[in-house]
């Protein structure tokens, strides 16, 4: 049997600007063809991340391999292989075509070019009668973004880094850059690392999502971070607190050093209606229920819950969705307790 390597191998990876730490991977594998979802608040490391991944900086310490074999940034043999699509995309200042076609023109033009070209405007829902010679400024941020990544499709490259793609673009333009994405990896194979604050598109269009906080990843599939700060509020109290935009108080265990973050198994959390309060949990949180869509893992509803400012992501069976009548906009509560709880 034929031994594949991962796309990506990262080991003991860490990055630093000046005395703070942005990134603590201990190890990290992103298998040949897979799309990564990958989500945190601002500041979490999301961007550093895609930066070293895209071997466009250099990590403070730590080894990253790409494809088996140790690379480095800007190296020739990555070269063309990985392709980073910023949140906010620079055009030149020329028509679509000439942005969409630059890359290739500047290695070595192929005959079928403007085939090239409609067919990866096709793939971003891009007009070519309409769109191939309009001006860079008179497109949408929507448009914009669409050509930027079509701009990177007629590439074929190995792996597509995508940094909140459908941060400010329409729906119309949310969808069409997911069915590309989702396209590029049927048709060519392409691995996608995809950074989103957008959960439920983000949840559509990945295989597995990764979250990341204060530079640590966690398997959003198991766990949910409760993120800092954290307190203590008396010295003889054995247990520790995060207070809540809302006022509410999550009880937590006493941390067991400083810049870890709290995070549950999501089997560990009920959700139920606020007339049933369970006094048997010593967390018991009320939030308001954001979103509902169907994942197709496992046929569970991924439920979006905001509670206090946190959002906790839940994947309910439709069956027990179905008993709490659960709808966007309905408060419940999630009860967990807090030596459930475990630092990371």
């Amino acid at each position: 049997m034929t031994f594949t390597p991962p796309a990506y191998r990262l080991d003991n990876v860490t990055h630093f600007y000046g005395d703070k730490q942005v990134l603590d991977i201990a190890h990290l594998e992103i298998p040949k063809g897979a799309i990564i979802g990958l989500m945190g608040p601002n500041g979490s490391g999301k961007s550093t991340l895609l930066k070293i991944l895209a071997f466009a900086m250099r990590p403070s310490s730590g080894h990253v391999w790409f494809n088996g074999t140790p690379q480095y940034p800007f190296s020739e043999a990555i070269q063309g292989k990985v392709s980073l699509v910023t949140q906010k995309p620079y055009l030149l200042k020329r028509s679509v075509f000439d942005n969409i076609a630059y890359g290739l023109k500047i290695r070595r033009p192929p005959r079928d070019l403007k085939q090239r070209v409609q067919q990866v405007m096709a793939e971003v829902g891009l007009d070519f009668d309409r769109f191939a010679y309009r001006q860079w400024h008179e497109l949408s941020g929507g448009e914009a973004q669409r050509v930027a990544l079509a701009a990177r499709l007629i590439l074929r490259p190995e792996v597509l880094l995508l940094d909140e793609p459908v941060a400010s673009v329409d729906t119309r333009s949310a969808a069409l850059i997911r069915k590309a994405s989702l396209a590029a990896r049927q048709n060519r194979g392409t691995t996608l690392v995809i950074t989103s604050h957008d959960l439920p598109w983000l949840f559509t269009c990945s295989d597995t999502q990764l979250s990341i906080n204060n530079g640590a990843l966690f398997a959003t599939g198991q766990e949910i971070t409760i993120p800092g700060p954290y307190t203590r509020p008396h010295p003889d109290n054995p247990k520790w607190t995060r207070y809540l935009g809302d006022g509410q108080v999550i009880q937590v265990p006493p941390a067991v050093s400083t810049g870890k973050t709290a995070v549950i198994q999501r089997k560990h959390i009920r959700v139920i209606r606020p007339e049933k309060m369970d006094v048997s949990a010593d967390n018991q949180i009320r939030g308001q229920v954001q979103s509902m869509y169907m994942t197709g893992q496992h046929g569970d509803i991924m439920t979006t819950i905001d509670a206090g400012g946190i959002s906790f992501m839940l994947g309910i069976p439709p069956g027990q969705a179905s008993e709490l009548n659960l709808q966007p906009g309905m408060p419940v509560i999630l009860a967990f307790n807090s030596w459930d709880i475990r630092w990371h």
